[in-house]
């Protein structure tokens, strides 16, 4: 598969990687190395990575715990204060080895260490890989509301080798597959039919989904790096699908979500409201509604929890001047940004799913 230029950073997939990695390493000099690492890819995939690499430079391991739960930023503190005891500076290269949550913050903790170091991605799950891979965002949350703290910086080199995919549980190639799903309805039915029947895909065609999909999230990107128009249609289903997931994280009494699980319910909300409110057809919202149950069943949502997941939603990023704003679709590849939505049509929506 072809590179991909992304702003001031370049994809490389599968066995261009490690050529390209060892070249730039080779080229740069630096006076250190840290791989970040959580317990998972620690065990599952350093062992991979480290003998692909070609380097004399000094290489440290940081290891942080994994989950969305340690998105803080006091594990960026913990990691702050181990890159500074290990005399890390402003010629280091810091490689997060990881999913989204091991990309985000690895890069936040990378553009803010003395005023900002070198700093490589290689996403280990299907959602980093098609979502945290372009953009350059990067940061962590604040308590249970997601993303709220970050910069926008690019890395160095992204390495996107799906040979990592061997080790990823089913859930959490279902949770990446939502995000694919997203860039489908909000491009056009070419992308989004592909992913109909997936029984019938193998691992070439899952390759090529994911050069599309990075591609697809690279073009929005490039138009508009700072979401001041058309990379809010990126956020399609994440305004109740974040607020969904920031509940689910934060309430004992309910499962733990991941981003895709929540994603794909705030999508099937989002179709219910674009019929609604800009006549995207009633039918097309019932298939896709379909389509989706099918692939990751339903998740119970009680009346009694409707309230507060809205009250949530005054915390997304789109949001200003006291609005709460929706992408939403008026057909499949064409959104309507910048909605205002009634709270009445958000139970109705909160309704639907249920039935």
């Amino acid at each position: 598969m072809d590179s991909i230029a992304a702003n001031d950073s370049i994809i490389h997939f599968n066995n261009k990687c490690y050529t390209s990695l060892n070249e730039h390493l080779k080229e740069n000099n630096f006076s250190k190395i840290f791989l970040l690492v959580d317990e998972n890819t620690h065990n599952y995939c350093l062992p991979y990575f480290l003998a692909k690499l070609e380097t004399n430079s000094e290489i440290e391991i940081i290891e942080i715990e994994s989950g969305e739960i340690n998105k803080t930023i006091d594990t960026c503190v913990g990691v702050w204060n181990t890159l500074s005891e290990l005399n890390a500076d402003r010629k280091s290269l810091m490689i997060n080895v990881g999913g989204g949550v091991i990309t985000d913050l690895g890069g936040f903790v990378a553009c803010t260490f003395k005023r900002g170091i070198a700093y490589i991605n290689v996403p280990t799950t299907l959602l980093s890989m098609v979502d945290a891979s372009v953009g350059g965002k990067t940061g962590v949350d604040l308590g249970h509301l997601k993303n709220q703290i970050g910069v926008i910086s690019n890395p160095n080199l992204v390495l996107i080798d799906t040979h990592f995919l061997e080790t990823l549980p089913i859930n959490q190639m279902r949770s990446g597959l939502a995000e694919m799903l997203k860039h489908g309805l909000i491009t056009g039915e070419g992308y989004w039919n592909k992913f109909q029947d997936l029984s019938k895909l193998n691992l070439d065609d899952l390759d090529e989904l994911i050069h599309e999909s990075v591609i697809i999230k690279r073009n929005v990107v490039e138009e508009d790096p700072f979401e001041n128009g058309l990379r809010k249609t990126l956020n399609f289903g994440h305004t109740l699908g974040h607020a969904i997931e920031s509940y689910f994280l934060s309430n004992k009494n309910k499962k733990t979500l991941l981003h895709g699980e929540a994603i794909v319910i705030g999508m099937i909300l989002a179709c219910y409201i674009s019929s609604e409110l800009v006549g995207f057809p009633k039918q097309t919202t019932n298939n896709i509604k379909e389509l989706f149950i099918s692939y990751y069943g339903k998740v119970k949502i009680e009346k009694s929890d409707y309230s507060e997941i809205i009250e949530l939603l005054k915390y997304d990023k789109k949001n200003h001047h006291g609005n709460i704003n929706f992408v939403l679709l008026e057909s499949i590849g064409k959104c309507k940004l910048d909605c205002l939505v009634d709270n009445q049509l958000i139970i109705n929506a909160f309704d639907y799913y249920k039935k």
